[in-house]
């Protein structure tokens, strides 16, 4: 369920401030019809009336207008979603499997171009699952292409042009990793279409701290969130704050963690079946209570 901004409150503040503006207006007005005033000059008093209509009215429309803004990159990084998840659908379909999350298998023998995504001191080498996807190879490096949240809010340089920090992620459970030695739930081969039960209520790419997600990210369970050490700090999904106070987050994603990405805390998912939702970050959340995970499967698992 796409979730609605709560707006009693701005509206109580923006109708204070109209009220506001009326009896500075009518205050002026009772001046100027007062005879002895006719005829002269602007007064100081009348000045003073004027800039303050002037920064009443900039109190109402500068946060009207960073709102507007804010609601125009969710819808945007929305509708790069929704073609994220036709686009990783159409693969399976082609490829009878969705494609690796991330695979090193070919490393150092076939390359993406221009190069291998990421920093190579903080992330694994080798293809990821957008340069797997059609116009991938062409657009990953581009900003202001489909594979970049235009909400995104990293502080540091380096993270900031690294596509792989604060972006979209895909669901690990779904995108496995390409098989490595040692085990883990995540590496393996890819999900297909019909291993998956209930593709409307399972999540396939989300707003995300980076290029890959799974339950462990959003659960209060005492589990390692990631396989690489090196960027568990941003494996996360913005705004649940409620188990990202808890963890040791990158420095320039803590604001992205923590105050989240969209207004109020929201994030956009796409879902196996092509559809996609804005919902609460909370509505994430894998929660660990005696011994039982709330909400990790459909969502995160298929059953």
């Amino acid at each position: 369920m796409a979730c609605k901004t709560p707006k009693k409150a701005f509206s109580g503040t923006v109708k204070m401030q109209i009220t506001q503006i009326k009896l500075l207006l009518l205050l002026y007005k009772s001046r100027y019809n007062n005879a002895d005033m006719r005829g002269k000059g602007i007064t100081v008093v009348e000045l003073l009336i004027v800039i303050a209509v002037i920064a009443v009215l900039m109190s109402i429309l500068v946060p009207i207008s960073h709102t507007a803004r804010e609601q125009t990159k969710a819808l945007v990084c929305g509708s790069h979603l929704k073609q994220l998840s036709l686009a990783l659908t159409t693969y399976a379909q082609v490829n009878e499997t969705f494609p690796y999350g991330f695979d090193d298998s070919e490393y150092y023998m076939v390359w993406p171009p221009p190069r291998y995504p990421g920093n190579i001191m903080y992330d694994l080498q080798g293809w990821w699952w957008f340069t797997s996807v059609e116009g991938g190879l062409m657009d990953y490096t581009d900003p202001k292409s489909i594979f970049w949240c235009p909400s995104r809010n990293i502080q540091d340089m380096g993270p900031r042009v690294n596509i792989l920090c604060g972006n979209y992620g895909v669901n690990q459970s779904i995108c496995k990793d390409a098989p490595r030695m040692i085990n883990s739930e995540f590496f393996g081969t890819p999900l297909a279409l019909y291993q998956i039960r209930r593709p409307s209520d399972t999540l396939l790419i989300t707003d995300s701290g980076y290029s890959l997600i799974s339950w462990k990210g959003v659960t209060n369970a005492s589990v390692r969130p990631f396989e690489n050490p090196a960027r568990e700090g941003s494996f996360y999904v913005p705004g649940i704050s409620k188990i990202n106070k808890e963890r040791v987050i990158l420095p320039s994603q803590q604001a992205d963690a923590i105050d989240g990405r969209h207004l109020n805390r929201t994030v956009n998912v796409g879902f196996v079946d092509g559809h996609v939702s804005r919902l609460k970050a909370d509505d994430l959340l894998v929660e660990e209570i005696d011994g039982q995970y709330n909400n990790r499967s459909p969502l995160w698992l298929s059953e």
